[in-house]
């Protein structure tokens, strides 16, 4: 596709820090630096709007994001589909990001996240 910027950095005409290659996919760290170091995306070569879309292709970009996984003693792998569900560029792919204990990473079902919510709204937690 044209106009998808993840499309447009598997063809090579957009930058991007290549972390590994794979014939069905790519890693790469986000343009942002990620909300955690170490934090990677994994992004199929073919272009599908979301993990739900072709679950083939789902499967393998998955398993190139375990293959990662496997290398880190504490991880999260997270995917969305949809806006509601904070997906903002619509080519699947899936976010590993490394974990420590106390690395302060709220994620919205943990309850850090609830406490620093409740901090930021001047409740106790």
């Amino acid at each position: 596709m044209l106009d998808c910027v993840f499309c447009s950095i598997v063809a090579g005409s957009a930058p991007a820090e290549v972390v590994r290659e794979w014939p069905d996919a790519i890693a790469i760290r986000p343009r942002s630096g990620g909300v955690h170091p170490g934090h990677v995306l994994v992004i199929p070569r073919q272009h599908v709007a979301d993990a739900g879309a072709d679950p083939d292709t789902a499967a393998a970009a998955m398993r190139r994001a375990s293959e990662l996984l496997a290398e880190l003693p504490n991880a999260n792998i997270i995917t969305s589909k949809g806006s509601a569900a904070t997906q903002t560029v619509f080519h699947a792919h899936w976010h590993v990001l490394p974990r420590a204990d106390g690395d302060g990473l709220p994620l919205p079902w943990t309850p850090q996240h609830a406490a620093r919510t409740a901090g930021q709204n001047g409740a106790a937690a």
